[in-house]
């Protein structure tokens, strides 16, 4: 007698207590549900790393100006994007979005919108208004010449008018002139007939002629200086420049713009990386909208307002435009990730429940049975989501599989309960009796299912060493469900089947069954065959189970890991689906080939790399050092180079020669602090950044960070990457050039989401190695102690285990065969295949244990056990692998692969355990059994030879 014995007598001795319990208890953690929450960001799989706290400094510490926003990509494609009319669609595109209220509200106050056509528009606008300006600018020139000529007159004429020479200057020019200016004019004149000096002269001949139009040569400086830096023109100045413009001009300005030497940079962005620089002819351009974010990120997570803005940018677009516009974006890539998941729940929920009824119909053959058998997995996932609730879990990604999972647990532990219970009925050794026969049943599987709990949820803890937060939060859930699963059908389930059974059996109802695999015939024949196999050729099983391994564990050396936002991404579903009930259609889903297309053709602008460079920054060599990175990330593979033939990289550098270009004052200082005239300054870097940030401190934030003490501590380098580069390619290059930064007090970090995503890679490769190893020893330790508690034998834990193991090299040398690679979902496969392999080899190995008491030999006890287990492992097995069969019908590819492959886990540790275990069960009881657990037994070891030979 087990000392738990007392203790699983009380589900049946006190079942309607039991039932009440149990009830209460599920309406008190199920409360929970309704406080699960949704996350689908990206961010939530990254740890703590030095490149994530780089990332949070930067995003901490420096601003672009446009703080808190995000960027949607619109990509139009179509014959003659660079056409007036085409350009014109464009800008009634944008004109449509200002008139959205719902996009609108989420555009940023400044450069919401740029495409083509604003940069055409305005760089006409600034031409025109560029040419207006040089012709004032001549003609103030001509007028001053002519003042000049005036006062060479005058002093040849010491009798001649000043007003009178002026009058005819003024009569002769376009320019208006005021009292003042005659005033100074006769000044000057003055001036020059009193000069003793040629100092004096030159300085009258100044005022007399620039000095008059002084106040006009500063307003034409002025409105020069308001060209760089004023307002951009309105969408309707742009629409009527364009409308004024010929096809001709308007490719003039498009050659200008996008010409190979001397073109616009942000021209260049906007278009595809295989353009022709300075042709008129592309099929595809890109526009840019800029939007305000409000908790939002870019990298998977976004809020309803930025979703539905940039749905209606697609509505829009392909409603106003006869081309045909994609739009790529944060808030497009989080509509569909949360909707592959809704939809992949909504179809693979209703799909495992339907396989597992159907299954249960099979092995049951009893109503009643399956109804209870659906309900407790019903109680299952009402704990488990309460749990979650309760504790703050979101529902991810990756919790998809929860469901799934415990629904096929969930019916292990009923097919095990039921099946023994039917066994026991039909028993005539023990209580036929529905109470007598459950209290029997409980006892026969409940150290079993104990023993399996424990080692499940050792296997689903061991992701807690996992450094990703979700995969953390995964094998807590799972730990939490598979133990609500072990109450539910260790208590609640039996004792209403017992209250049921003796109710219905009270008014004439038969509720005997037979229990699914025994009695004879095929199924016993083909159960059997592990033991026949270990009664034959123990050791050749054995020996060929190594050498299928010895493969499995080759091939584990081939399997890659993944790890990146593609892999979040639904395909288009097959067209099949669309047959289905409307509430289980999927929906339409284009992010993952516009994604692909993005990355092939165009600049993804959330494609970045980023370098934080701490410490010295004012050091006389850290420019030098920051343009010879700006050189050698050009040579980098996995630097975006864009049409111009040019690397997209933002730095402290460039911003200054951007700015210089543009304000003669800070032009001065960065001149004068460039001692050997290469256009890098090598001293006073303090006061350049001083005068950077007091010329263009909104420019200067976003690649310099200032304390609000005054002090420099820290820049970066903003790198635009290939979308379709490597990890390991981006992660390897941007590492280089950090280190090519460091030294002389300064130390780079390189960032981004791209180098973050690669550290969650090999994060899941650790996770792999890490939980695998701690749930083998933690499995093995517990199955050694327990079973010598138990059976009187630690060996028995070993033996029971290594089926498991065997199946796991299995497992992953399919995965090499099937080139389904470790991602946030695969990557748990191994400890998974332990925690549910070994409950398959523990119900075998107690099962059989329980035999040799009963019976008179070795080969009964392991007959008896494998056709009697053997059936209820069955069963299992089957509803399991197909209740995750059925994740190859999900939307998100990781849960494609995650469903095949644990299929086929459970597949490998059942044949594990019926086809190779027995036979180590019986190496074990030759050589290692204890002795009392054998007394009376006939192991086998002497009449081995003449039962073969009957056989």
């Amino acid at each position: 007698m087990s000392r738990l014995d007392p203790f699983f007598d009380v589900v049946t001795t006190h079942s309607r207590i039991v039932v009440a319990v149990m009830v209460v208890l599920t309406l008190v953690v199920g409360a929970g549900a309704g406080m699960v929450g949704q996350s689908s960001s990206l961010e939530q799989f990254q740890g703590d790393s030095p490149e994530a706290e780089a990332l949070s400094t930067i995003e901490s510490n420096f601003t672009t100006g446009a703080d808190n926003t995000t960027t949607a990509q619109l990509i139009v494609r179509g014959d003659d994007v660079l056409s007036k009319e085409s350009l014109l669609e464009l800008l009634s595109v944008q004109q449509s979005f200002r008139d959205s209220e719902t996009v609108n509200e989420t555009l940023a106050a400044e450069n919401a919108l740029v495409g083509m056509p604003n940069v055409v528009a305005r760089t006409a606008i600034a031409q025109e208004q560029a040419r207006a300006l040089e012709q004032h600018r001549a003609t103030l020139n001509a007028t001053a010449e002519q003042l000049r000529g005036a006062l060479g007159s005058l002093e040849q004429d010491p009798n001649g008018s000043a007003q009178a020479a002026f009058e005819r200057v003024q009569a002769n020019s376009s320019v208006e002139f005021t009292e003042e200016d005659a005033g100074t004019f006769e000044q000057a004149a003055q001036q020059l007939r009193a000069a003793e000096t040629e100092q004096q002269r030159q300085a009258a001949y100044r005022l007399g002629s620039r000095g008059v139009l002084e106040d006009q040569f500063a307003a034409v400086a002025a409105e020069a200086r308001a060209l760089q830096s004023g307002p951009a023109p309105t969408l309707a100045e742009q629409r009527a420049q364009l409308e004024s413009m010929d096809e001709a001009a308007v490719d003039r300005i498009v050659r200008s713009v996008l010409s190979e030497n001397g073109g616009n940079e942000r021209a260049f962005a906007l278009m595809p990386t295989s353009y022709e620089p300075g042709s008129t002819d592309a099929n595809a351009t890109m526009l840019l909208v800029t939007q305000t974010t409000v908790g939002e990120t870019a990298q998977g997570s976004a809020s309803e307002r930025l979703i539905d803005s940039q749905l209606e940018m697609r509505t829009i677009a392909n409603d106003v435009t006869d081309k045909e516009v994609l739009v790529f974006g944060s808030g497009i890539i989080s509509d569909e990730i949360t909707r592959s998941m809704g939809d992949s729940l909504t179809i693979v929920g209703p799909l495992a429940l339907l396989f597992v009824v159907v299954a249960l119909t099979v092995a049951y053959r009893d109503l009643l049975d399956i109804v209870l058998g659906v309900l407790g997995i019903v109680a299952v996932l009402v704990w488990t989501f309460g749990f979650m609730g309760w504790a703050g879990i979101s529902f991810n990604q990756i919790m998809i599989a929860v469901p799934v999972l415990l629904i096929g647990l969930s019916i292990d532990y009923a097919i095990h309960i039921f099946m023994r219970h039917r066994e026991e009925r039909n028993n005539e050794k023990t209580a036929s009796d529905p109470r007598g026969a459950m209290t029997v049943a409980i006892a026969g599987v409940g150290i079993a299912l104990i023993w399996v709990t424990a080692t499940t949820a050792i296997g689903f803890l061991s992701n807690l060493t996992s450094p990703v937060p979700p995969i953390q939060d995964f094998g807590v859930v799972s730990a939490v469900g598979i133990g609500a699963t072990m109450l539910i059908f260790g208590a609640l389930i039996p004792a209403l089947k017992v209250e049921i059974d003796e109710l219905l059996e009270s008014r004439g109802w038969s509720r005997q069954k037979t229990a699914f695999g025994t009695g004879g015939g095929a199924f016993s024949s083909v159960l059997s065959t592990g033991s026949t196999a270990a009664r034959k050729a123990p050791y050749v099983v054995i020996l060929l189970a190594l050498l299928v391994s010895a493969g499995g564990v080759y091939g584990a050396t081939q399997v890659d890991t993944s790890f990146n936002q593609e892999d979040f991404l639904a395909d288009d579903p097959p067209g099949w689906m669309e047959t289905l009930p409307g509430p289980f259609q999927p929906g339409e889903y284009s992010a993952k080939e516009n994604l692909r297309y993005v990355n092939e053709n165009f600049l993804r602008e959330d494609s970045q790399a980023q370098i934080l460079v701490e410490g010295s920054i004012t050091d006389p060599g850290t420019l030098e050092r920051v343009a010879a990175t700006e050189r050698d990330a050009a040579e980098k593979e996995s630097v975006q180079t864009l049409s111009s033939g040019r690397a997209n990289v933002e730095s402290p550098l460039g911003v200054m020669r951007s700015v210089a270009a543009t304000n003669d004052s800070f032009n001065a200082t960065f001149a004068a602090a460039d001692t050997d005239g290469n256009g890098i300054p090598d001293e006073n870097l303090g006061a350049v950044y001083d005068e950077l940030f007091s010329v263009a401190p909104g420019q200067a934030a976003g690649v310099i960070h200032r304390t609000e003490g005054g002090d420099y501590e820290s820049l970066r380098l903003v790198i635009s990457v290939s979308g379709g580069a490597s990890g390991d390619e981006v992660t390897a290059e941007m590492r280089d050039l950090a280190t090519g930064l460091d030294g002389d007090g300064l130390e780079s970090t390189a960032t981004g989401q791209t180098i973050l995503f690669k550290i969650v890679q090999d994060d899941l490769l650790d996770t792999v190695i890490e939980s695998l190893l701690i749930t083998l020893v933690a499995v093995f330790a517990f199955l050694m102690v327990t079973y010598r508690i138990t059976e009187g034998s630690a060996t028995l834990g070993a033996f029971t285990l290594l089926p498991v193991v065997l199946s796991v090299s299995w497992i992953l040398g399919t995965m090499a065969l099937l080139g389904i690679p470790f991602n946030i979902l695969t990557g748990m496969i191994t400890s998974l295949t332990v925690g549910l392999g070994v409950a398959y080899s523990i119900h075998l190995s107690e099962r059989y244990n329980q035999e040799l008491d009963r019976r008179d030999s070795i080969w009964d006890a392991m007959y008896t056990a494998v056709t009697g287990t053997g059936g209820a492992l069955l069963g299992s097995a089957a509803t399991t692998v197909g209740g995750f069969g059925v994740l190859v019908f999900a939307i998100l590819p990781p849960l494609q692969q995650f469903g095949i492959i644990t299929g086929l886990t459970i597949i490998y540790a059942f044949l594990a355990s019926v086809l190779v275990l027995p036979s180590l069960l019986v190496v074990w009881t030759w050589w290692f059994a204890p002795d009392e657990t054998v007394d009376g037994v006939d192991t086998g070891t002497e009449a081995e030879t003449s039962a073969i030979a009957e056989d």
